[in-house]
């Protein structure tokens, strides 16, 4: 003989907001043409260029240039994941997230360990160590110090806003 199931679903609210707030992607055109958005892809196209002059040489045989691969990978990787979230508005479709702070905790480590890391890159080039790679490592030094002062400003602006929502 046959049997009856029935099943009961139910929804909670959370999940039905997200699912009716996350059925279109948002653009935002205009991030690009403030201050921090074109600091951002700034550092997104210096940051390659450091990472990718030092991956073109033996630079694994030297620590010191392995730290700066470190650091100028996992922020370039993570540049790129927060340029995604302000050009997509993730940011407005997670509250819960302390935006400002965490934008300015991310800007300003990137600032110290890039600044560490350009330090460290241009103490490390000398014609001593290996000659037909004295170029890229001494490039890849300048580009370091040019991201370093761009997340020095995305600092700046992410405290500004920070203090702003804080005074509120």
């Amino acid at each position: 003989r046959p049997r009856s199931h029935t099943v009961t679903t139910t929804s909670s609210s959370f999940t039905a907001n997200l699912s009716a707030s996350s059925s279109t992607l948002a653009y935002d055109r205009e991030f690009l043409r403030t201050v921090p958005g074109l600091l951002m892809v700034t550092e997104i196209v210096l940051g390659l260029l450091v990472w990718t002059l030092i991956a073109g040489t033996e630079y694994f045989l030297y620590p010191a240039f392995g730290w700066v691969m470190f650091v100028a990978v996992f922020y370039w990787v993570l540049t790129v994941f927060f340029l995604i979230i302000y050009m997509t508005m993730t940011y407005t479709r997670i509250p819960q997230v302390p935006w400002t702070m965490v934008g300015l905790c991310f800007n300003g480590s990137a600032f110290v360990l890039y600044l560490i890391a350009a330090i460290v890159d241009a103490s490390s080039v000398t014609k001593d160590l290996d000659n037909h790679n004295y170029n890229s490592w001494a490039a890849s030094s300048f580009f370091a110090f040019m991201v370093t002062s761009c997340y020095a400003g995305n600092t700046y602006f992410s405290f500004i806003s920070w203090r702003s929502r804080t005074l509120q």
